[in-house]
């Protein structure tokens, strides 16, 4: 069976409720896990929020999203961005310069962890993510 890893936009839209992420996640034998690089960005969103005194006028609101957040990866299997994967994205690196962006980071270290363990990335994010050769994507929300 065929491992999905979900991009962090997938597991925002989960989060926040999204039906047909909801309806792939509960699919009978559908193998998916998240990275840690994703549980960081969903993280430093959160914190973000938390800390910023413009945003934090509802408090409860943003700490139960907070909360939410880490029982969901209470559920979740968690790939490390291990020495394999590190060495992966230092090739991509080499082997694709254009990738070599601060804003692409995170993405192209999601990227490694696919192409090491052969896992699909779900994303809506197909701009940055197919730059990566051989990496294999799906969506799985319709426009």
């Amino acid at each position: 069976m065929t491992l999905r890893i979900l991009d962090t936009d997938h597991v925002s839209l989960f989060l926040g409720g999204h039906p047909q992420v909801i309806a792939k996640l509960n699919e009978t034998g559908l193998n998916w896990e998240i990275t840690v690089i994703t549980v960081q960005e969903i993280f430093n969103g959160w914190i973000g929020e938390i800390n910023d005194p413009n945003l934090s006028q509802n408090p409860v609101k943003l700490y139960t999203k907070l909360w939410t957040s880490t029982e969901f990866f209470k559920f979740a299997t968690i790939l490390n961005f291990d020495a394999t994967a590190y060495d992966r994205y230092q090739q991509l690196l080499r082997e694709q310069p254009e990738l070599n962006k601060k804003r692409l980071v995170k993405d192209m270290r999601i990227a490694a962890i696919a192409l090491v363990t052969g896992a699909i990335v779900a994303t809506r994010n197909q701009r940055d993510f197919s730059l990566v050769r051989n990496l294999t994507l799906e969506n799985w929300v319709s426009s």
